[in-house]
């Protein structure tokens, strides 16, 4: 469960990690709130997704006034198919650095894994290996003294900011063990012109495993965009990405090969929809119709029928197309059992199948670039 900006701020005032003064706005008629912030703020639009600021859900503003009307613009946006319900309203800083502070889990070494930066605010993925500090630490020793020592010692700061550096540190590998986070970040971890160090945003990841432990975590808001909380109601595994090809697929693992091939020759699911093993036509006709409403502009089906039978899975296909107002552009490989049959039947349909994954991926996204995607 990955939390909301706001919500992982509240666990991270918990533990005693500073995060700047702000005001949580609902609705219009709780804009006076924002009067109890300084002039000069910042307004964040409260959905579960990265870059916001670039869709225009991060804005600045220098007096009360004006921050009331932007967060009026804001409230009821849809930023990347959420909508948005709040805005977060904090102090701005007056920003000297721009540090990065993470803890997750390293699953090849079976360790946590505390990674640190001198440069924060940006992807923390686009920074070069010799750029980051690194420590591994031991699940059952915990964190040591040592090692704040050695990554605080690394970063850009006097010693008064480094031992307030340490005191963070320390407050957020506790907050991480004992919520049972799989992440815990700031970034960026702001150095304030007047020496101060503040979480200027906040990042918590709880396992979902460990949410009996964590029932305060109950009413949390969902991480899913609307279509994807539709599929699950349904019992139909399905995930939104950023591109404009809408996979479907069996397994997860094929899933996931199939996106790493539509990467392979220049393309991007935008959405995938895992049929897992069924081979219920209407369920499949279902999901394809599912798949519709998030508009992508080509559709790729990948289909390997162990036990899912190939014939069914093509019956429900066609008769997903026959309820369509707008028919997509579709690339279609299935292989295995009943394989022929299933050809036989989206021929008909009008496709022509795909004999291997590559050529399938590959055919999906010349149909896109002849749209021009």
């Amino acid at each position: 469960m990955d939390l909301i900006e706001y919500k992982a701020k509240e666990v991270f005032r918990k533990y005693g990690i500073p995060t700047p003064k702000g005001v949580l706005v609902k609705s219009h008629s709780e804009l006076t709130r924002v009067e109890d912030i300084a002039p000069k703020v910042v307004l964040k639009a409260q959905v579960p997704i990265g870059g916001r600021g670039k869709a225009g859900g991060i804005k600045f503003a220098s007096s009360t006034d004006e921050a009331k009307a932007r967060v009026s613009e804001m409230l009821g946006m849809i930023i990347r198919g959420f909508k948005v319900g709040s805005v977060l309203v904090e102090e701005a800083l007056d920003i000297s650095k721009e540090l990065y502070l993470g803890i997750t889990i390293d699953r090849s070494a079976k360790d946590h894994l505390i990674i640190g930066a001198a440069e924060g605010g940006v992807e923390i993925e686009s920074l070069p290996d010799g750029k980051l500090i690194k420590t591994h630490v031991r699940a059952l020793a915990g964190l040591q003294s040592y090692q704040v020592r050695d990554i605080v010692s690394k970063y850009p700061l006097n010693a008064e900011q480094q031992k307030a550096l340490a005191d963070i540190l320390r407050k957020l590998f506790t907050l991480y063990v004992k919520e049972d986070a799989t992440l815990a970040e700031i970034n960026p971890l702001v150095l304030t012109k007047d020496g101060r160090l503040v979480a200027a945003d906040a990042k918590l990841s709880i396992d979902d495993d460990s949410l009996y432990r964590h029932k305060e975590y109950e009413r949390v808001e969902s991480d899913l965009t609307p279509l994807e909380m539709k599929a699950k109601q349904k019992g139909i595994a399905l995930i939104q990405l950023d591109g404009r090809i809408g996979v479907i697929a069996n397994g997860a693992g094929l899933t996931m090969a199939t996106l790493d091939s539509l990467e392979i020759y220049g393309g991007k699911g935008g959405v995938f929809l895992d049929l897992g093993g069924t081979d219920d036509p209407e369920r499949v006709t279902e999901a394809f119709m599912l798949l519709q409403e998030a508009n992508p502009s080509v559709i790729l089906i990948n289909i390997f029928g162990g036990i899912t039978k190939c014939d069914t899975v093509a019956e429900g296909i066609r008769n997903a197309l026959s309820n369509l107002k707008k028919r997509v552009p579709t690339a279609v490989r299935i292989r295995g059992l009943n394989e022929e049959r299933a050809k036989e039947i989206l021929r008909d349909a009008g496709f022509v199948p795909c004999d291997t994954m590559a050529e399938v991926a590959r055919t999906a996204v010349e149909m896109e670039r002849k749209l021009g995607g």
